[in-house]
């Protein structure tokens, strides 16, 4: 929040120097209430069902209670220090940053090879120094090498004069870890500004020399390079470097390179002072949590790089040279070393009595100016959300810990992980039992959002697009852990499905009896389709639906409960849309318009059984218009929100879900024939099905709906279990083992004419392939042309005399039913 409020006071041409701490932090404090509450109104309308009245924000009042507490009680355990380190330093934000806020990249830039004379040596005896960072050899306190290179082990023991710095010199030193086949194999040593450099010095007892200031200039240790931008001074001193002959050469080399995550800069390494926080006994429970089964992490795959980072983990460097944030309660002595005489203390109130018990009422105190790492209280927030330290508060007893914690997995570690390690450390148990971790959200490309790209998406712009319910639902068909790229064709797709849910209701709702036609809704209500004796009296259509019905909940239930969200949205999808709505709805239409009595009450009981329970199993995803089309059904009680969810383990039959199954081959095979004659909508045709008797009664049964699925004339479907006489004036479909179908070609087109169409289509078809085999014949094209190219001719050849075929074969069967004339 600071670097976005700098950013606003820079466009005004303000810096927060000028300003004073005070004001600046008003400035912040209004910016957060203009503009702080744009994420929690992005999650209202996303639809988040949280209690609102519970809201916080990190810098309440009883937060930072909490905070002050936090970190008193682990300086008493001995687990915060203060020292002088190596840090990641962010010189624009003039803050050190943690290790989990720097971002590497490959990005193209320079290795400079320059000469190190060796002290006493003639002209020919120097190093060469192969570095990315020439402007920090004004820190270099040794030179390096491998004890195994013989090209310098002669130098071993000597001194070496660094460029430019007036004769300084420093020893030439070995070292195993020196990689002789790295530019030159020469290793320059500034422990001041790089972290292997810090390591190799505590190693050899060298002096530590930093050269650069906190805003990234160079100073008094830099001579005349001194107050210059370590960009600018890189570029002064190779020139100096050629003008005295000591720049060897330079080349194009790739880096590395460490930029903040907050503003994108590149970060420095430099020691400061710092307060630390010691992570390896907390890490140690955090791990032995997930050994132990206290804690889940979905997915799995996450387990392994959660463990690797806590068995590698560093201090953590929790202190920052900002102004907005928790400020550090630490009271250092006017006139006292501050690394040696300070208070810990949870108000000034505190520290000065603290002060005066240990230096006499007159002492002057003053809280050290730094605040915590904003992800220091984030830490906490499982427990300090909850009236911690006060453990008897009562939602700190009802709400902790807490079932799951759902978040990104680029954060398992910034906020995750030490989340579960503050936890353990001050309530003693995990703070939650499972982490489920979604992927990010990319765009159609896979690229990352990011104002450079502009490709950010608004989450509200979207909703006004596509719906509520439409994002949710396609953000909530991701696999866990992998990031999910949002497209328009996604949104637009389950937009569509959100209308036909929609459509579905209204169709239900128009053929459903009045509220106050009580003996109607008395035989709707009179079906109880949840036991085993109903559900096999059902007809073929209804048996199948609820089976299918009560298959699906189990599926999807037991889905929930493993957190396989992804697959909860797909398998409702596909049963909504490809069972109810394409099938159901539909054979349905014969009950109530066709059939009459009982028929219209069975089928009203049906729809409105399956449908309210789609409706509850599809509420998490869709709450929206679930909720709209729940409260618009007769006779609801209460909220969909708040219903009890459905039964599991209910009664399916699995020999109605094969016969409906056949029924349905039935219709698609009868459906693709019209559709391949061309026959009109509207035209009812005849039809002969062949099957045996067991087959043709359950089919026979569902006559009605065959015939409304397939558009066939009601009083010419006959059944048999052999061919029809005019077999060879028919088209035959086979739809299954045992089950055939043969649909008269009279019925279905103007022979006359289709002969005529097919002939001409014919005629055009193998004019094309023999221009297919001409170049596949002509070796120049077969030899010359690419082979995807050839390969594709190939192929349209290959097609084309498949329908020629099949053209070949319908014209046959079209002329065999051409009557000929006596002569």
């Amino acid at each position: 929040m600071q670097l976005v409020v700098e950013r606003m006071l820079a466009s005004e041409g303000i810096k927060r120097v000028e300003l004073g701490r005070d004001e600046f932090t008003k400035r912040v404090w209004e910016w957060k209430e203009k503009y702080g509450g744009t994420i929690t109104n992005q999650i209202k309308r996303l639809g988040a069902s949280c209690d609102w009245t519970k809201e916080h924000f990190t810098l309440d009042d009883q937060l930072s209670r909490a905070v002050v507490e936090a970190f008193v009680r682990l300086h008493e355990r001995g687990l915060i220090y203060q020292g002088s380190y190596m840090v990641n330093w962010s010189p624009h934000l003039q803050t050190a940053v943690s290790d989990l806020e720097v971002e590497y990249s490959e990005e193209s830039g320079t290795l400079y090879h320059i000469k190190y004379r060796v002290a006493g040596g003639s002209r020919s005896d120097y190093l060469t120094v192969a570095t990315t960072r020439p402007e920090t050899l004004f820190g270099d306190v040794a030179i390096a090498v491998h004890p195994q290179d013989d090209r310098y082990s002669k130098y071993v023991g000597m001194m070496a004069i660094v460029p430019m710095t007036y004769g300084r010199h420093v020893p030439i030193i070995s070292d195993k870890n020196v990689d002789k086949d790295f530019g030159t194999g020469v290793l320059k040593i500034s422990p001041g500004h790089d972290h292997n450099d810090y390591l190799l010095a505590r190693k050899f007892g060298l002096p530590i020399l930093n050269v650069m200031n906190k805003d990234g200039t160079l100073n008094k240790v830099a001579g005349l390079y001194c107050g210059l931008d370590r960009f600018e001074a890189r570029k002064k001193l190779w020139a100096d470097l050629e003008e005295t002959g000591l720049a060897v050469k330079k080349e194009a080399h790739t880096l590395r390179v460490p930029r903040s995550q907050r503003g994108g800069e590149i970060i420095e390494p430099l020691v400061s002072k710092q307060w630390f926080m010691t992570m390896e006994p907390l890490a140690e429970k955090a791990l032995r949590a997930v050994e132990k089964g206290d804690l889940t992490i979905i997915p799995e795959r996450f387990e392994k790089i959660y463990n690797h980072w806590l068995s590698n983990i560093k201090d953590w460097c929790i202190s920052r040279q900002l102004w907005w944030g928790h400020r550090i309660p630490v009271w250092y002595i006017v006139g006292k070393n501050p690394e040696e005489d300070y208070i810990v203390a949870r108000n000034a109130d505190e520290a000065h009595e603290q002060a005066h018990k240990k230096y006499g009422k007159g002492v002057e105190i003053y809280q050290d100016p730094d605040v915590l790492d904003t992800w220091f209280s984030s830490a906490l927030w499982p427990f300090s959300t909850l009236g911690w330290p006060d453990e008897t508060a009562e939602d700190f007893k009802r709400f902790y810990p807490t079932t799951m914690l759902e978040t990104g997995h680029d954060i398992l570690f910034f906020w995750v992980a030490r989340m579960v390690m503050l936890g353990i450390e001050f309530t003693g148990t995990v703070p939650f039992s499972y982490i489920y971790l979604h992927g990010l959200i990319r765009d159609s490309q896979g690229r990352k959002m990011s104002k450079t790209l502009g490709n950010v998406i608004d989450p509200l712009d979207t909703i006004k697009e596509f719906g509520t319910d439409a994002l949710r639902f396609t953000l909530a068909l991701g696999t866990a852990g992998q990031d999910l790229n949002l497209s328009t064709e996604r949104l637009t797709s389950n937009k569509a499905f959100t209308n036909k849910l929609w459509n579905a209701g209204k169709f239900i709702l128009q053929n459903l009896p009045t509220q106050n036609d009580s003996q109607s809704w008395k035989s709707i209500l009179s079906y109880e389709f949840e036991k085993e004796d109903c559900l096999l009296k059902l007809p073929l259509p209804e048996c199948w639906i609820v089976s299918e019905l009560h298959s699906l909940i189990d599926v999807v239930t037991a889905s929930y409960d493993k957190f396989f969200f992804g697959d909860v949205g797909r398998d409702i999808y596909n049963f909504f849309w490809g069972d109810f709505a394409d099938w159901y709805i539909e054979a349905s239409k014969a009950r109530l318009y066709q059939s009459g009595g009982n028929s219209v009450a069975l089928a009203q009981a049906v729809l409105l059984y399956v449908f309210e329970n789609i409706l509850k199993l599809l509420h998490p995803f869709m709450p929206f218009v679930t909720e709209e089309l729940w409260q618009a059904l007769p006779h609801r009680k209460e909220a969909l929100i708040i219903s009890p969810w459905p039964q599991i383990l209910l009664p399916r039959q699995a020999g109605a879900v094969k016969k409906f199954e056949n029924l349905k081959l039935l219709t698609k095979a009868i459906r693709n024939a019209r559709a391949e004659y061309s026959v009109e909508p509207a035209k009812r045709i005849s039809a002969s099905i062949v099957a045996s008797e067991e087959v043709n009664q359950y089919i026979s049964e569902e006559k009605e709906v065959l015939a409304l699925l397939t558009r066939l004339d009601l009083h010419n479907v006959h059944f048999a279990n052999a061919p029809p006489g005019n077999v060879d004036q028919s088209v035959h479909l086979v739809a299954g083992e045992g089950l055939e179908a043969y649909l008269p070609l009279a019925d279905m087109v103007d022979i006359s004419a289709e002969l005529q169409r097919l002939s001409k289509r014919l005629t055009k078809m193998k004019t094309e392939y023999d221009g297919f085999i001409a170049r596949l014949n002509s070796p120049s094209f077969v030899e010359k042309a690419p082979e995807d190219i050839v390969r594709g001719v190939r192929e349209k050849a290959d097609e084309a005399k498949e329908k020629i075929a099949l053209t070949e074969k319908r014209l046959s069967l079209l002329r065999s039913t051409v009557p000929v004339p006596d002569c």
